[in-house]
């Protein structure tokens, strides 16, 4: 069984057991977490139902945080004189997931 989960604006796709790095969620270690399913497959069955998914958590627990690697943006203009530097590093959360709760 898997789902399809939002977080962080983006969709992951999680099983249980699995850890994945989605982006920054407020919560210390160890602490757990919901994620609103978008779709469930279970076996043969797929779930896409919003009535049904509206009953169905994923919940996780986090485990740490970190950054992500470090974007370099360089902005450049020939013959005037024109340059920008500027750097980016992303931070995320690394959480593991421990059920998906709701399915029938």
């Amino acid at each position: 069984m898997y789902a399809i989960v939002k977080a962080g604006g983006r969709q992951e796709k999680v099983a249980v057991g699995d850890t994945v790095v989605v982006d920054r969620i407020d919560g210390a270690a160890g602490s757990t977490v919901t994620f609103p399913a978008l779709l469930v497959v279970d076996g043969a069955t797929v779930t896409t139902d919003p009535k049904v998914l509206s009953g169905v958590k994923v919940t996780a627990e986090v485990l740490d945080e970190s950054k992500g690697p470090k974007i370099h943006i360089l902005r450049y203009k020939s013959k005037t004189g024109y340059r920008r530097r500027q750097g980016f590093r992303s931070k995320n959360t690394t959480v593991k997931i421990t059920a998906i709760n709701g399915v029938k």
